[in-house]
């Protein structure tokens, strides 16, 4: 089985080719000024450069506006818009019309009254991203190294593809995987050093051991 990974929050030339060096499918830049993980517009085209076809430059936003989305979309070259805000289905149709592009949005989950939003969701993104729900206060909606209760999700199936996310780090990624059959996993701060620090053995030890799981 070939799971898909996305490392999430780049920044640095070298922690991108450690993840494509790896095989990952997906590449993830964050545009939120609050994130550690944030990249200025310029600095994430050049980035997205050194991203070779056939793995995906992601764009995360939060609650963007839609002079924001024109302004990174006329600069770097993307494959995929990520909402990891408040935007509403709405929002997110508009979005995928707007732009041309696929949209993966985040949902938080922390219990089962949650799971009702990823199926109104998964009616309107092309993907969706489960993630762990942030705690009320929390200053980012994601990022945060917090997971949420696997069984929640195990071996459900929704309208669309999705990929799980939230506290996943080199040494819990294959239980993840097992326990909730997920085909595409993401992960952030589980390959750092310090908040927005990535970490290239992290990045090639998560990749290596998403890859080697074995989904029941």
């Amino acid at each position: 089985m070939d799971i898909r990974v996305k490392i999430c929050g780049l920044k640095e030339p070298e922690h991108i080719a450690a993840a494509v060096d790896s095989g990952a499918a997906y590449i993830g830049l964050v545009f939120y000024p609050k994130s550690p993980r944030h990249v200025e517009i310029a600095e994430a085209a050049r980035l997205a450069l050194l991203v070779p076809p056939g793995v995906a430059k992601v764009a995360l936003t939060v609650n963007a506006t839609d002079a924001d989305l024109d302004a990174i979309t006329a600069a770097v070259p993307l494959d995929m818009l990520q909402l990891h805000g408040a935007e509403s289905p709405e929002r997110v149709a508009e979005l995928r019309a707007r732009y041309g592009l696929p949209v993966m949005k985040a949902v938080g989950v922390a219990e089962a009254d949650d799971l009702k939003a990823i199926d109104t969701y998964g009616k309107v993104a092309d993907q969706l991203l489960v993630d762990a729900k942030p705690p009320k206060g929390a200053a980012l909606p994601g990022g945060n190294g917090l997971a949420f209760d696997w069984r929640l999700v195990a071996k459900k199936y929704w309208p669309c593809p999705w990929m799980l996310a939230g506290g996943l780090m080199p040494d819990n990624v294959a239980e993840a995987i097992r326990l909730t059959g997920a085909r595409q996993v993401d992960v952030s701060s589980g390959v750092e050093s310090a908040p927005g620090v990535k970490d290239a053995d992290l990045i090639r030890a998560f990749i290596a051991a998403s890859k080697g799981a074995v989904s029941v």
